[in-house]
């Protein structure tokens, strides 16, 4: 396969991510804040490889796609580190609500009236004891490498 078909499917790569996502939202699964987030980059990736295929610029566009799927990789396992409790999330996503000593009761209730229902730091989804941000990160790491290959053969 050359550069270009590669990124090609390195960009169907991501429009299949973003399907499943789509599909485990049609089921009933809602996405937290982070899974949101990391839809953005397969979004781009998506756009890249259309970009790539029309332009036959595939080396500075499979740059620009593995850099892509480099920040859903990064974006998936920091999501993965707050479900596993490794570190902290945005204290919005896990459910907190700030420090209550300081808080008036009217504060309080507004912020527990907006705050998310879906928490990022719970585990909605596992295949093999691994959550969907994990498997994000997997294959959004696989694909960056395609994406690097793509560049490789795309010069």
């Amino acid at each position: 396969m050359d550069g270009k078909q590669l990124s090609l499917l390195a960009g169907a790569g991501s429009a299949a991510l973003l399907i499943a996502a789509l599909g485990f939202q049609a089921a009933g699964y809602a996405p937290c804040e982070l899974c949101i987030l990391q839809r953005w980059p397969h979004l781009a990736a998506v756009v890249i490889a259309g970009l790539a295929w029309l332009t036959g610029r595939v080396r500075a566009f499979a740059l620009l796609g593995m850099a892509a799927a480099g920040v859903a990789a990064g974006l998936a396992i920091y999501h993965t580190g707050v479900e596993l409790q490794v570190w902290a999330g945005p204290a919005h996503c896990a459910g907190g609500v700030g420090d209550l000593a300081t808080m008036s009761t009217a504060e309080l209730m507004s912020r527990l009236q907006s705050a998310p229902v879906v928490r990022c730091d719970e585990v909605a989804w596992s295949l093999f004891g691994i959550s969907m941000a994990g498997w994000n990160a997997i294959f959004s790491a696989g694909l960056a490498g395609l994406w690097g290959i793509a560049a490789k053969r795309g010069a």
